[in-house]
């Protein structure tokens, strides 16, 4: 028979909370206390992902490093995230996770996570001073890209299809949305 796990009561969950959870196959996030579960993402989504992650890969430099989900951005006490793809500076790296806002996270959107990624997320990585975050709708195929400015994200480019984005910031990358799932 399974373990079964009771989540505390009348509290806000904290990261020694989430670290308590048993490893169902699901993803555990944390915002501001609020347990976030979300299904294995589609092949469509992964693939996306690992495309993205390849070409930022090969155009990071030394100091930075990519990652891909699962790796715990740790936020806050009450914040515990996990990017579908972030590039970090590696002198904020631990053992056990990024204990600091990524230079940039990527959310590839899914059925169970638009409305998460677009707002939620999206606001919590603005908060904690993520200079860019990016959204990828793998359905479209599309990406938004957004940077931090006067403590706010400001749109600094959107492409569908095979219109290409290039960017400059965290690394200077160019691609079309549909690369990425090709």
């Amino acid at each position: 028979m399974d373990a079964v796990t009771t989540l505390p009561r009348s509290r806000p969950l904290t990261r020694a909370d989430l670290d308590a959870m048993p490893d169902d196959g699901h993803r555990h996030e944390l915002v501001d206390g609020a347990l976030v579960v979300t299904p294995a993402p589609r092949p469509r989504h992964q693939t996306a992902v690992l495309r993205l992650a390849v070409l930022l890969d090969r155009a990071c430099p030394k100091d930075l490093q990519v990652f891909v989900a699962p790796l715990d951005v740790a936020l806050a006490e009450d914040t515990v995230l996990e990017p579908d793809v972030l590039v970090a500076p590696r002198a904020d790296l631990t053992e056990r996770d990024l204990a600091a806002a990524p230079v940039l996270a990527v959310e590839v959107l899914s059925p169970s996570t638009r409305l998460i990624d677009l707002h939620l997320k999206r606001a919590r990585y603005e908060a904690a001073g993520t200079p860019s975050y990016w959204v990828v709708d793998p359905d479209e195929p599309s990406l938004t890209a957004w940077e931090l400015r006067d403590g706010g994200y400001f749109g600094v480019a959107h492409a569908i299809g095979h219109e290409v984005l290039e960017t400059d910031a965290p690394v200077a990358v160019r691609f079309t949305p549909a690369d990425l799932l090709r």
